[in-house]
């Protein structure tokens, strides 16, 4: 969730045009109104509101899923007021889930006898899954430490600076300390080696990124493997690996089935993946897939019987829809590997399409690699006069949505821009993408450079020290009063 903030000051009421048919008074924005208004006014007030947000096809900063068939969007409907919890009363939704997470682990090749049935749940996208995985690793160390009359108050987890947010939130949530290895320029994943190095007795797993969210790079989970196990002959600890999967878990089996980072890895003892990611699936579904049942502390499964029958769960949330498990077995039944594949391999082609379009300007290194998530990052060959949170501002123009951002430590100082490739995007549309952002650099470049213009102007001075981020936001509001000054109409 996002926390709550008001986006205008200037009117405390809301109003529509069209609505007006059905009702003339204006409603207030930030409370209740104190009386009903017509359905049709409702609508259409919200309608009107909702078009001044960004196309989601468009919005190429996003890796979940924007598409979707319309026999999958009318079972989602069907069964929106379903609520998942209630299992005795839904029973053949939770046996969904159930096959669900069965193929899912067969997938990524858990050790399961023909019969046996895999150990896994959905998830409200992969922040659950990993706040989930985390509790698992952190009551299984304790468990151990206690067993051994060793202190078990100072846990912590091996990452790479390259981790999502969501790891930062468990490891503060959940009092876990987060011990990053830092990036260097051209090489923006964890190194396995410094990783094995900050391994310690209190360390509860280190965690490994299929698909970083800065260049879609595949970490070397299988050396991390090996490294790992023999620190943990040399040591005792046995210290585990869990694999974050959000991105790379429904690539890696169909683009590059050979490719050991799953379950053939000893001490992978769990993994979580985002249905609404790869797996094809609207925003709000996740999986977290356990090794074996001794991987997960039965004291953190919960048993219910006010809903109806006993009910085990394992969740941090309680109600939750079930339209989003439903879709995604539907994606597994109707795609197939055969299906999966073909949609992999398309967004592949488009990445290399894109990729080779941008290289022909002259303009960019490509910071993304060749095997990893279909997507490409890259950045600016010179940014001395123009950067790319410039570009990535102004190919909203278009109604592009190219996302700018700096790299973790150490690699601060490198900027890169991101594309991400999905089902919905085509090679059409990569063509096209790459010839607005000819035209945005071809704008760029009769511009005056940004800090240039004004930098020598700007005199913020305090205890005799002028303040970088004052400087940016000076010379930041002077570029955007040139380019609009350029934009006003001729009288």
């Amino acid at each position: 969730m996002v926390l709550s903030k008001t986006s205008s000051e200037s009117d405390v009421s809301v109003h529509s045009t069209f609505a007006s048919r059905y009702v003339r008074t204006s409603l207030p924005r930030f409370e209740m109104a104190e009386n009903s208004i017509p359905k049709e006014a409702a609508f259409q007030i919200i309608n009107d509101e909702l078009m001044l947000d960004g196309n989601p096809r468009l919005n190429l900063a996003s890796f979940v899923t924007t598409w979707m068939e319309p026999e999958c969007d009318k079972l989602m409907m069907d069964s929106i007021n379903k609520n998942y919890v209630d299992m005795d009363e839904y029973p053949v939704t939770t046996e969904l889930q159930n096959r669900c997470v069965n193929m899912i682990a067969r997938l990524f090749n858990a050790p399961l006898e023909e019969k046996e049935t895999a150990v896994g749940v959905g998830t409200v996208g992969s922040s659950e899954a990993i706040m989930l995985a985390g509790l698992a690793f952190k009551r299984n160390w304790q468990n151990k430490r206690k067993a051994e009359g060793k202190p078990y108050n100072k846990p912590n987890i091996v990452t790479g600076a390259n981790v999502q947010v969501c790891w930062e939130k468990f490891a503060n949530y959940f009092e876990v300390e987060l011990k990053e290895v830092k990036l260097r320029e051209g090489y923006y994943v964890m190194d396995p080696v410094q990783a094995v190095e900050m391994v310690d007795e209190n360390t509860i797993c280190v965690a490994a990124i299929l698909g970083s969210t800065l260049n879609g790079e595949f970490e070397d989970v299988k050396l991390l493997n090996d490294l790992l196990i023999e620190k943990n002959k040399q040591t005792g600890w046995n210290t585990p690996i869990h694999v974050d999967a959000a991105s790379g878990g429904f690539i890696a089996p169909f683009l590059y089935p050979e490719l050991e980072w799953d379950f053939r890895l000893p001490l992978v003892k769990s993994i979580n993946v985002s249905g609404h990611k790869y797996g094809l699936v609207y925003a709000g579904i996740g999986w977290v897939i356990w090794r074996t049942k001794q991987d997960l502390p039965e004291e953190l499964i919960f048993h219910i019987n006010y809903l109806g029958a006993d009910q085990p769960t394992f969740t941090l949330n309680f109600s939750k829809g079930s339209s989003q498990v439903i879709a995604q077995y539907y994606q597994l039944i109707r795609l197939g590997y055969e299906g999966y594949r073909n949609v992999m391999e398309n967004c592949r082609e488009n990445a290399i399409v894109l990729r080779e379009g941008l290289e022909k300007t002259g303009r960019f290194n490509i910071v993304s690699k060749d095997e990893g998530v279909p997507l490409v990052a890259f950045s600016l060959k010179d940014n001395s006069r123009h950067n790319e949170f410039e570009v990535s501002e102004t190919l909203r123009r278009f109604g592009w949505i190219v996302p700018a951002y700096t790299m973790p430590a150490d690699a601060q100082h490198v900027t890169v821009l991101r594309v991400v490739i999905r089902e919905d995007f085509s090679r059409t549309l990569a063509e096209r993408l790459v010839l607005d952002i000819v035209k945005v650099l071809h704008e760029l470049d009769t511009l005056p450079a940004r800090l240039s213009a004004k930098l020598e102007e700007v005199k913020l001075v305090k205890n005799g020290k002028k303040f970088e981020l004052e400087v940016q936001r000076e010379v930041t509001n002077y570029w955007k009063k040139f380019v609009l000054a350029r934009k006003a109409p001729v009288c």
